[in-house]
């Protein structure tokens, strides 16, 4: 309220100084004229005193004769009573005067003002208290070539009020004055609760409050014009900010989801946002834990980013917003791999990305083993069935029965080879198109009662014996193909690695809300403890030479363990206390 009532009494104090500096002006200048046209009037009034007594002089020849006392006479003729008239040579000497009887002793009159004035200028006046007669007279004087005639009015209570100027205009001004103050007030007051109200609306609008309506009274005025465009830019401003608002969460809300490190700098570096998987990332980069943003400068991994951005902040080229600069290298840490991009705005500002490319990093490098692997394990089955057929080829005599040993010699490689291609295009196809595998609601006993049954004649000829305690109401939703390659992979690692006369258990021995538990254990020999680890590798063998003669294409145990990640479980492996193998994984129920 301290600044409305401010506001408001520096508009009226100004208002009203100058309309009073304004009307004290023209009082004055109105005073100075009305009392300029009085004296003029009573001047009139003595000239034409001073021209009668001339004209007397002159038909008289006074001035020749010296008969200057005949003047007397000119007392009733002339209208204004107690008018004195003095007739004064050039020299200063008074030749006549009115109102002394006994005028030759009367002192010289040379300087007197209204003399002085008269020989200059033709005519002088004054106002002034005569030394002769004690009387104080308005004199006017006027020179006529040959002496210099004085005429005086008494400067009485009647003279003074004539000379007085009109006092109605003196209240008429007042009087408007007021009236221009009262309405300079209410003026000033609408103004005033258009300027709060213009105020309190901004107030409102600056902190995001709810606003009224401007309402004012000012409708068809350039106020009017100044309201309307007021409450239009805000609703243009309201609407643009709301949209913009909405942006802002959506970028904030997709930055969030992300699944890289996004964060943003000014110039200065001081951040502008930053998401969750920022800090996290450079929490697992730099090995200590932190929330602020900031510390990503601080982190040794990241002095290529504080070298490019010195770097580009000395560059004399102008940042540009089509092309920004940007600085691109990949990080490992702990074994995971990390991709840090920097790219630099066009007003200096700067963004820091921060992905994860652990899989795809790991995934490139198990291709280019799996590359080098495939070449290996290709060469033997290639090598033999290229000699079995060398052999056939250069020998023509070579006996049937030898001939057919080496032929089917090199059937079982192919059929190896074959295996072995087979294996690779189904790990390949797990890994890399997991969605385009089928997937719906399936039993799993009868999956495992077609694996024993597909591999019973493998599992007579080694004596040995499957029990399985699946309930048969035990259903998953999975791919049937691929469950069937997960139990007949392990089914296939017992029968060619776990011996004879062994006994193998599949059992269901735990459920919850999401996963089924599975159990698969074998009484065989089991396998050293420091190979467990790797057992799910690629092309691992614990006895190489032993996974060659059982046929073995080493990719058995992999496809177990992606088909069941593919089916959103997990899968671990030990050696049973009481001899053999156990595999425990789970496959989720929907």
């Amino acid at each position: 309220m301290i600044i409305q009532r401010s506001f408001r009494k520096s508009i009226f104090l100004n208002f009203f100084v100058i309309f009073s500096i304004f009307t004290f002006s023209v009082l004055i200048y109105q005073y100075d004229r009305e009392k300029s046209y009085r004296i003029r009037q009573l001047e009139i009034t003595l000239d034409n005193v001073t021209e009668i007594t001339h004209r007397y002089i002159d038909h008289r020849n006074i001035i020749n004769t010296g008969d200057f006392k005949s003047l007397d006479t000119l007392k009733s003729l002339i209208p204004i009573s107690n008018t004195r008239i003095t007739v004064i040579d050039y020299s200063g000497k008074v030749l006549y005067d009115s109102f002394v009887a006994d005028f030759d002793r009367l002192e010289n009159h040379f300087a007197r003002f209204e003399v002085q004035h008269a020989l200059k200028e033709g005519v002088g006046s004054s106002i002034r208290l005569s030394t002769s007669t004690n009387q104080e007279f308005y004199y006017y004087a006027k020179d006529f070539r040959k002496y210099i005639i004085r005429s005086a009015a008494v400067y009485n209570i009647e003279v003074k009020n004539f000379l007085k100027t009109e006092q109605i205009f003196l209240f008429f001004v007042l009087f408007l004055f007021v009236l221009m103050w009262v309405l300079l007030h209410f003026t000033t007051l609408r103004l005033s609760e258009f300027i709060i109200k213009l105020k309190d609306f901004a107030l409102k609008a600056g902190n995001n409050e709810d606003v009224e309506v401007l309402d004012s009274d000012f409708k068809d005025n350039e106020f009017g014009i100044i309201r309307k465009q007021i409450i239009q830019i805000y609703d243009n401003l309201k609407k643009a900010k709301d949209e913009l608002t909405v942006e802002q969460e959506k970028l904030f809300d997709h930055l969030q989801v992300l699944d890289e490190g996004i964060a943003i700098f000014s110039p200065q570096r001081n951040k502008i946002l930053a998401n969750s998987h920022f800090i996290q990332y450079i929490n697992i980069i730099s090995e200590v834990s932190t929330i602020s943003a900031e510390n990503v400068f601080l982190i040794p991994e990241f002095r290529k980013v504080i070298d490019f951005l010195e770097e580009q902040s000395n560059s004399q080229f102008p940042y540009s917003s089509k092309d920004p600069d940007q600085l691109l290298y990949n990080v490992e840490k702990n074994e995971k791999y990390f991709q840090i991009k920097c790219i630099i705005f066009s007003d200096a500002s700067f963004e820091i990305m921060i992905s994860d490319i652990t899989r795809p990093e790991r995934r490139r490098l198990l291709k280019q083993q799996l590359t080098s692997n495939i070449a290996h394990e290709l060469k033997t089955p290639l090598a033999s069935i290229k000699g079995y057929l060398e052999t056939v080829l250069n020998n023509p005599n070579i006996p049937t029965e030898k001939k057919h040993y080496f032929m089917e010699k090199a059937y079982a490689q192919s059929e190896r080879l074959t295996d072995l291609l087979n294996d690779i295009s189904l790990l390949n196809n797990i890994e890399d198109a997991g969605e385009l595998f089928e997937f719906k609601q399936l039993q799993i006993r009868p999956v495992i009662r077609d694996v024993v049954e597909n591999l019973r004649i493998r599992m007579n000829q080694k004596n040995i014996t499957c029990n399985v305690e699946v309930n048969p109401a035990v259903a998953i939703n999975g791919n049937e193909s691929l469950l069937f390659s997960v139990f007949q992979n392990l089914l296939e690692n017992s029968i060619n690695y776990a011996g004879e006369n062994i006994t193998v258990t599949v059992s269901n021995y735990l459920e919850d809300t999401k996963f089924y538990y599975f159990r698969y254990s074998d009484t065989g020999p089991g396998i050293p403890e420091e190979h467990l680890p790797r057992i799910f590798e690629r092309f691992y063998r614990v006895d190489y030479g032993r996974s060659r003669e059982n046929g073995g294409t080493g990719l058995g145990l992999s496809i177990v363990k992606n088909a069941v990640l593919l089916h959103k479980g997990d899968i671990s492996v030990k050696n049973r206390p009481e001899g053999g193998l156990e595999f425990l994984f789970s496959l989720a129920k929907k």
